[in-house]
């Protein structure tokens, strides 16, 4: 599809598992694209742990054991792995390789889901959704404000704000021992808003893009991020939210990030994501156009 995709390697997966449809669903054939994002180079620069360039690999191997092809009450939506953007040499050139690889995947006419790999990736992610069409807001779970003017893992929703002209944030989750007053005083000025609606309520503002940091996610259901959360949510909350994301058709992206399987204990953060994956899919098929 595009010169900076690779092909992932697929991990055998049974035939009665959705991964064993996914994997061999054409481009022409399907209504998402899956894109690895394997690179953590910001973590790095943000002093975070290491490992989550990993995190493709790893959703995918959880992703062929979990999630039934014929589930109960659920018609999956259509869905293809184009395989993870190759890094570049620097930060800036991952991002570029990245924007223009998903730009490939919306020419296409897919929606695009992307699970990483460092934070920062969503800023390149969501660029090439903003410079597609209208972009009003962005929705994120988050324990951290990721409004740095710094390079690195936590810049991602300034630059989109700066260089992409979105106009509200809403964050939730967030941490508040682990963000500083500069940085919630900038993300106030800015059309930042913490925890402003529920699920079940009507999204303020037009089409969204929606990230989900795993790290919003309580230390005990997800060891295996780069920056562990000890009052976290626990994965019910989690669910719910992201199925409801899944079924708004304000919502044009949608990401996961921050999966570091090397701090993954038994592989249980890299089977919630799977779960989260699954449930954006449930709500997906539920959209009303």
């Amino acid at each position: 599809m595009h010169e900076f995709l690779k092909a992932p390697e697929h991990p055998e997966a049974a035939p009665s598992r959705l991964a064993a449809r996914l994997w061999n669903t054409p481009v022409d054939e399907a209504e998402i694209a899956l894109v690895g994002l394997p690179d953590d180079l910001g973590v790095s620069l943000n002093g975070g742990r290491v490992g989550a360039a990993e995190g493709p690999g790893a959703f995918r191997t959880a992703l062929a054991r979990y999630g039934a092809l014929e589930a109960a009450g659920i018609n999956w939506p259509s869905v293809c792995d184009v395989g993870d953007v190759t890094p570049g040499a620097s930060l800036k050139e991952t991002h570029d390789r990245v924007t223009a690889a998903v730009s490939a995947v919306l020419e296409r006419g897919l929606f695009p889901v992307a699970i990483g790999g460092g934070h920062d990736l969503t800023y390149a992610f969501v660029r090439a959704v903003a410079g597609c069409g209208s972009l009003d807001a962005g929705v994120y779970f988050d324990a951290h404000l990721d409004v740095r003017a710094e390079e690195g893992s936590g810049m991602p929703f300034r630059r989109l704000v700066e260089d992409c002209g979105i106009k509200a944030l809403h964050v939730h989750g967030l941490d508040r021992y682990s963000n500083t007053a500069e940085h919630a005083a900038w993300f106030a000025a800015h059309g930042g808003t913490i925890d402003a609606f529920g699920p079940d309520d009507i999204w303020p503002g037009n089409d969204f893009f929606v990230s989900f940091d795993l790290d919003v996610i309580d230390q005990a259901y997800a060891p295996g991020v780069s920056a562990m959360n000890p009052r976290g949510w626990a994965p019910d909350l989690a669910e719910r939210w992201v199925r409801a994301a899944g079924a708004s058709s304000k919502v044009r992206c949608f990401d996961i990030m921050e999966l570091c399987p090397r701090h993954d204990q038994g592989g249980r953060t890299a089977r919630l994501a799977t779960r989260l994956f699954l449930a954006f899919l449930h709500g997906y098929s539920e959209r009303v156009a």
